[in-house]
Order: C-alpha cells, then sequence, then structure tokens
C-alpha cells in the first residue's frame, strides 16, 4: 500500500515539474520575441537624432560661410536659390542645377548674345520662377514664395566682407531662410584664388557635392600646372608681348579695356604689355597701347555687341593704332568672352591653349583648341558647347582677325 503511494506521489510531482518547465520555457519565448520585436520597432539613436527625425529632414548642419558668418542649415539640402553674379555657374559647375527652384532676372533674360556656357547647357534655368533682379537685388516674398531650403548668395570680385555679411544678414532676417555668403574669388592671384576655392568647397558642402567640388579645384590646378610646364622654360628673351583689348565687364567695351592680370598670359609666360598697373580691369590711353606696341593682340570678341565691331573696328579703322605691330604682321586673333555676369572660368581656360598654341605653337603641337574647348566646357557644364557660345559672334573666336 505504501508501495503505491509512493509512486503516485512520484507521477504527481513529476507532471508538475514539467508543468512548471513548459510554462518558464514559454515566457522566456514571450520575452525573447517581445525584446525582438522591441529592438526592430525601436529608433535607433545617431548623435542624439533617431532614423524617424533623419527621414523627416531635422538634423542640421552649422557651417562658416566665406564670410566667417556661422549658418545653420538642414543636413539634406535638395532645394536652393542663387543670389549675385556667378552664383548660379558655381552651382552647375558643382552638377546641382535641379536642385534651383528659383532664379533672378538675369538668368531668365533673352540676350541677344549670350556669352555664359552654363546658360547653353541648361536652357531650362530661363523657366523657374523670378526670385528677384540681378546682381543681389533680391524679392524676400519671392523667394518665401519658392521655399527653398537655402539661400546661395555670391558677392563681386573684390567686395569685402563687411557690406556683404551685412546683406546676407538682413536677406536671413526678412526670409527666416538660412543664408550662405561667398566671394566668388577669381584666378587671377593667389588670394582670390583660394577665395574662389572656399567658395566651391563650401557650397559643395551645402548641396552634398563635396566630392565634386574637389574635382573641380583638382581639374584646374591640373590645366594651369599643363599651361605652364609647356612653356616655363622659354627664355625670358623669347617670351612674346601681348595685349587683351575689348574685354567684357559690366558691359561690352572697346580696344582701351583691358585686364593688367588676364590669367591665360600668366598662366604661358608670355608679357602682357599692361602689367604693373593693377590686377583689376582697367582702361588705358590708346597713345599707351601706340607706346607699348604689343607683337600680339587678342580680342576678347564680345565687343561685336558695341556696333561697328567693336575694338576690331577700332583697329581696322582708327589711324592713330594702324601702325601698331601686330596689326601691320596680322597677329589679331579672337578669344571668347569670358566675363558675362561674372566670370566663366571654363572660356578663360580655354582661351589659355588657344593663346598658347597662337604664341608657341610647337608647345601645343598636340592641341586642337577647338576640341579642347569642348572638353574643358563638357567638364564645366556637362556639354560641349564651343560652336553654340562662338556662332553667337560670328565665329571670330580662336579665329585670326583680318584687318
Amino acid at each position: 500500500m505504501k508501495l503505491i503511494y509512493s509512486n503516485k506521489l512520484s507521477k504527481i510531482l513529476l507532471i508538475g515539474v514539467l508543468i512548471f518547465a513548459l510554462v518558464v520555457t514559454s515566457g522566456c519565448a514571450d520575452k525573447s520575441t517581445s525584446d525582438k520585436n522591441q529592438e526592430v520597432s525601436a529608433p535607433t539613436e545617431v548623435s542624439g537624432v533617431t532614423d524617424a527625425e533623419k527621414a523627416a529632414g531635422s538634423e542640421e548642419l552649422t557651417i562658416t560661410d566665406g564670410f566667417g558668418r556661422e549658418v545653420t542649415i538642414p543636413e539634406n539640402v535638395e532645394r536652393v536659390v542663387c543670389s549675385g553674379a556667378g552664383c548660379l555657374r558655381y552651382l552647375v559647375y558643382l552638377q546641382a542645377q535641379d536642385y534651383v527652384v528659383g532664379v533672378d532676372s538675369m538668368e531668365k533674360k533673352e540676350n541677344k548674345n549670350e556669352g555664359r556656357p552654363y546658360v547653353y547647357a541648361n536652357p531650362q534655368l530661363k523657366n523657374y520662377p523670378l526670385i528677384g533682379e540681378a546682381r543681389g537685388k533680391d524679392d524676400p516674398e519671392k523667394i518665401i514664395e519658392v521655399n527653398p531650403q537655402v539661400i546661395l548668395k555670391t558677392s563681386m570680385i573684390g567686395q569685402s566682407a563687411a557690406p556683404t555679411a551685412t546683406e546676407a544678414d538682413t536677406l536671413q532676417s526678412k526670409t527666416g531662410i538660412p543664408v550662405i555668403s561667398l566671394p566668388y574669388g577669381s584666378l587671377n592671384n593667389e588670394t582670390q584664388k583660394a577665395e574662389m576655392y572656399r567658395s566651391l568647397g563650401i557650397m559643395g558642402k551645402v548641396v552634398g557635392k563635396q566630392e565634386r567640388a574637389e574635382e573641380i579645384i583638382n581639374y584646374i590646378n591640373a590645366t594651369m600646372q599643363d599651361l605652364e610646364t609647356r612653356t616655363a622654360d622659354i627664355p625670358e628673351s623669347e617670351r612674346k608681348t601681348v595685349y587683351i583689348g575689348g574685354v567684357g565687364l559690366s558691359g561690352v567695351h572697346g580696344i582701351i579695356s583691358t585686364e593688367p592680370a588676364y590669367a591665360p598670359f600668366l598662366w604661358v609666360n608670355a608679357k602682357n604689355v599692361a602689367a604693373g598697373m593693377g590686377t583689376e580691369h582697367v582702361d588705358i590711353a590708346k597713345e599707351a597701347l601706340v607706346d607699348w606696341d604689343p607683337e600680339y593682340i587678342f580680342i576678347d570678341i564680345g565687343t561685336l555687341q558695341l556696333g561697328n565691331e567693336g575694338a576690331i573696328g577700332e583697329l581696322k579703322n582708327d589711324t592713330s593704332l594702324a601702325g601698331l605691330s601686330a596689326v601691320k604682321n596680322k597677329k589679331v586673333y579672337g578669344v571668347i568672352p569670358y566675363n558675362f555676369y561674372s566670370t566663366n572660368y571654363e572660356s578663360v581656360l580655354a582661351n589659355a591653349y588657344f593663346i598658347g598654341k597662337v604664341l608657341y605653337p610647337d608647345r601645343f603641337k598636340d592641341i586642337d583648341p577647338e576640341a579642347k574647348a569642348d572638353e574643358i566646357y563638357t567638364f564645366f557644364v556637362g556639354k560641349p558647347v564651343f560652336s553654340d557660345l562662338n556662332g553667337q559672334y560670328s565665329n571670330m573666336g580662336f579665329k585670326q582677325i583680318s584687318q
């Protein structure tokens, strides 16, 4: 009797243990599953910002712009407007033109003679809503209507920092939209080149095109180095004397309009007879040109817009210039306009190869200037637009000009 009772008790205990084990195991499994589900659905934090918040575009960056202003912008910028001469050009260089949501009056204008390669490559830019007048004369209400995430604003070459920063602060205050202000810079000297490169880098960071900004800077440096290397060992006594006339700046000009620091002359080691008159655009006296008597004269063919062929007509018809050696020896050549709503640097680089080919053909025997120009235009603006550009000026670019 005791044995039977003992066996029954053992069976009951065994069943109880099994039931307990099943309950515990089920609870652990439920907890494990619950933990896994919770792990999948819980937002992951990165630097204090959740994935959901990032998806909503709430993460921000603080950027120091080209004039030392600290500006907070969204991390992922895809809607911008450009204010100021040349600003949209830089955005095209960065391959970010699709981010544009509005343009100024110059970008919408139909010019009889168009000297901007980025416009030929992107005719759709004329169709965007108007945000204000040219040269940074913005309309805050119109900007607000197109709802950009960031306003990019460039200054004129050589413009001082104080007024530019003030303009940016004012525009930012009126619109409530972050304004990144940048010096346009130039390739005429090391200081302005550093400004240009830094501005490209900052703009590239704003629109997520940092690698492209570096690519542009490296391309410019490599091109300048190639030009320099081809001509660096030419003896001083064999370097050609040159002059560039008809240079456009805020409009078209005649023969006395020049640039003492014209970059293509510097890069191919030619002697600019106007050097020493500063680094910016100047108008010289015709008597000075006669006294200098350069071996070669290059004409910015944008001058044709003056009527009577502009600077070219002056060389043909002005008796005081008839005795110039370049005129008598038929060494007058046309180059592509490069100042049109600030500087088209792709045209500056293209002109340098043509000038090098004219002055030192043995050093540039592997270069077809027009093909090289299209290579450069394609890199900067995405299309080979030399023919389109030159056609606006009677195809007188990269040609000897008959007198």
